[in-house]
């Protein structure tokens, strides 16, 4: 009798290991808008919760307080996020930093930040009114008065999130901000230059919205799920357009992700097709182009209206960078997977690595994959460190915004907040 009953739960035992490991390769059917929960992939894996929620917090303190940190106050109630080896102070950074500090309920950060994008970066009048200026030094002055549309496409969205979240009367208006921000793009023209974020004519996200840079597009800057956002919580009266944008963006990225190895390009045309600028940015999968999957894997996470698409692109560039070595795969390559002839640098460096951004962005479209593979990304990105390389290359703005990002999106944590939004979190 003891021998079975053992038998038996060695039986359940395995049964259940078994479905566990099942679970982990099995992308859910439905998004978070619609049912309102968000998978924890890590723990699905295996990995304890306390050990999830240490890297989290490990990452966000590495960011915002640990030596290395991309995170300073200014004064009394400003603060700036630089990208250190440019020692500059970006409006992708500081919008990335407000998304962050929304999703971990850090209202001082979230204040601070804005407070200085607004007072800096962004345009009060004039044709640029509501616009951001791209780079400023870390004193504030502009080393570009033009914006950059992944900017606004962030400062917007995390405003809504901190309207749905904290309200909007506790010192800044973050529903007012966003509409304004939205409210000034949608007034523009043409004139001088200047056009909304979105392309009136192709309604997809410009690539800046001045000048020559708003004939053609980033892959990288189209996250159709904030589209939906606004259409929910915007309350600008556009609803159905933001979501058509949504809808058309989707259809842009499978044009623009080449079929064989689920590469894009930094920039490309409206049509999907390549710049041939002859530059050395452009038409090649580079730095950009890193972000593509885990946007991607936010869409699916949140929307799941694009999912057969979104799967079989997951499975396609995770393929691809199998080939090369899950562990060894490198950080620029022309959309046909071939190898590029001129080496894009960065920080001062010009080599190509095992860049940890990439790392956490592959792992991150884990979650719509349904291959066993999906699994050692994930595994990977687990082990991997944020630390110098050994020729002394670091980069603690890009490769560790996006690490944060990445644990965000695999343990559930990158969420859509709504009005009723558990503010434990």
């Amino acid at each position: 009798m003891k021998n079975k009953l053992l038998r038996l739960i060695i039986l359940l035992s395995c049964m259940q290991l078994t479905n566990c490991a099942s679970a982990a390769q099995r992308p859910w059917d439905k998004g978070a808008f619609e049912t309102g929960k968000y998978r924890n992939l890590l723990a699905e894996m295996g990995y304890k919760q306390r050990e999830i929620d240490a890297k989290l917090d490990e990452t966000f303190t590495d960011l915002f307080e640990g030596p290395q940190k991309i995170y300073f106050e200014a004064g009394d109630s400003m603060a700036y996020i630089s990208d250190i080896k440019n020692n500059d102070v970006r409006s992708e950074g500081m919008s990335y930093g407000m998304m962050i500090a929304v999703q971990f309920n850090k209202k001082e950060i979230f204040d601070r930040l804005w407070r200085w994008s607004k007072h800096y970066m962004q345009h009060p009048e004039g044709p640029m009114k509501g616009y951001f200026r791209w780079s400023c030094r870390t004193d504030g002055t502009p080393n570009s008065q033009g914006p950059a549309s992944d900017g606004e496409l962030y400062y917007i969205t995390s405003l809504i999130f901190a309207s749905n979240r904290w309200g909007n009367d506790t010192g800044i208006d973050y529903l007012s901000e966003a509409q304004l921000i939205l409210n000034s793009s949608m007034d523009k023209t043409g004139e001088n230059g200047v056009t909304p974020l979105i392309h009136p004519e192709h309604q997809l996200i410009t690539f800046v919205p001045t000048g020559n840079g708003a004939g053609f597009t980033d892959p990288s800057y189209h996250v159709p799920a904030f589209y939906e956002v606004w259409a929910q919580w915007a309350d600008d009266g556009r609803a159905d357009y933001w979501r058509e944008c949504a809808r058309i963006s989707r259809d842009y990225l499978q044009k623009v992700i080449h079929p064989e190895t689920g590469l894009n390009p930094d920039y490309s045309h409206y049509d999907g097709s390549l710049l041939n600028s002859g530059r050395i940015i452009g038409d090649a999968f580079r730095f950009d182009s890193w972000r593509v999957p885990m946007n991607i894997a936010l869409d699916y996470s949140w929307s799941c209206e694009d999912r057969e698409r979104q799967q079989q692109y997951g499975h396609t560039i995770q393929n691809f960078l199998y080939a090369q070595g899950v562990e060894t795969f490198v950080d620029q390559y022309n959309v046909d997977g071939s190898e590029v002839k001129e080496i894009l640098g960065a920080g001062g460096y010009k080599k190509l690595r095992h860049s940890l951004g990439l790392v956490a962005s592959s792992a991150a479209i884990s979650l719509v994959c349904s291959h066993e593979k999906s699994g050692e990304f994930v595994e990977h990105f687990w082990n991997s460190r944020h630390e110098p390389y050994e020729d002394g290359y670091f980069d603690a703005y890009y490769d560790g915004l996006l690490r944060l990002f990445a644990w965000m999106h695999l343990s559930g944590r990158y969420q859509i907040i709504t009005p009723e939004a558990d503010l434990s979190l």
